[in-house]
């Protein structure tokens, strides 16, 4: 039965990582409505991430070769003006600081209090708020190419709140570059970029520190739920990008409202517990 549960929340994990309805909140929920009845875990829903963020890689391989070929030039050469590639390299180093030192600074409360659904069905609610405002508001003009070192280090504290199950860091940091006047398609893309340090390192940190000791679900389903969220991952990339540069966020708004709401009854009705 566990491979099963395995199965459906690699599934899970892939279809929600990169919309702004979080990820980690779906495995919570998800979890609770399995038979087994249990939470994955911080670090199970960290080890699945490192999934999709392969997918990321896979994806964008030919971006991030260029900007990493260009931020070690500058860093070795040293030229009087940095190339808008070198440029996004420090920005996305710069952004992933907030979320490197506090979850390092929280990090027992983000694996145990934060992980109360009660929190989780709020925070679902009140970032689709943020979402809708920002998507309705935001100018939606400024290119990335336009992204300085006081937006990066906004977006990256805005990426750090998706330490709490129900943010979304997808969600939190388009939230912010909407808010910043950028275009959706320029917001969705520097999110999946910037992630890709804070996962990959979250994720190899859970998959050591846990190494041995899975919990749940042993390193086998793991494993498997791992590459279910890669394949499906890259598939909601492919579709989401295409969506986000003509269409409106207010459906994910709508979804995060009815999904808190729905938390909600489930507790209030005892069929899940909040923790």
């Amino acid at each position: 039965m566990l491979w099963v549960e395995a199965i459906f929340l690699g599934l899970v994990q892939g279809l929600t990582e990169f919309l702004p309805v979080s990820s980690s909140a779906h495995l919570r929920i998800a979890g609770s409505l399995l038979p087994s009845g249990n939470d994955p875990g911080a670090a199970f829903t960290a080890i699945t991430q490192i999934g999709t963020e392969a997918a990321v890689l896979l994806y964008f391989r030919q971006d991030i070769w260029r900007i990493a070929q260009a931020w070690l030039h500058a860093l070795l050469r040293r030229p009087a003006t940095l190339s808008p590639d070198a440029r996004m390299g420090w920005l996305v180093i710069l952004g992933t600081l907030p979320i490197a030192v506090l979850g390092l600074l929280f990090k027992h409360q983000i694996e145990g209090g934060l992980r109360d659904l009660r929190v989780t069905a709020t925070m679902l609610i009140l970032f689709a708020l943020v979402l809708g405002l920002a998507d309705r508001w935001g100018a939606k003009r400024r290119t990335l190419d336009r992204l300085g070192w006081r937006d990066g280090l906004i977006l990256g504290v805005a990426q750090a709140m998706a330490l709490v199950p129900g943010v979304s860091r997808s969600g939190g940091t388009i939230s912010a570059g909407l808010a910043l006047g950028y275009t959706r398609e320029a917001a969705a893309r520097y999110s999946f970029l910037l992630a890709i340090p804070a996962v990959l390192a979250s994720g190899l940190f859970e998959l050591a520190d846990s190494w041995g000791r899975f919990g749940t679900f042993g390193p086998g389903p793991t494993l498997l739920a791992t590459i279910i969220a890669f394949v499906t991952g890259y598939g909601v990339i492919v579709v989401f990008l295409r969506l986000v540069s003509s269409r409106s966020y207010m459906p994910f708004v709508i979804y995060r409202i009815l999904a808190g709401l729905a938390v909600f009854a489930l507790l209030a009705l005892d069929v899940i517990p909040a923790r």
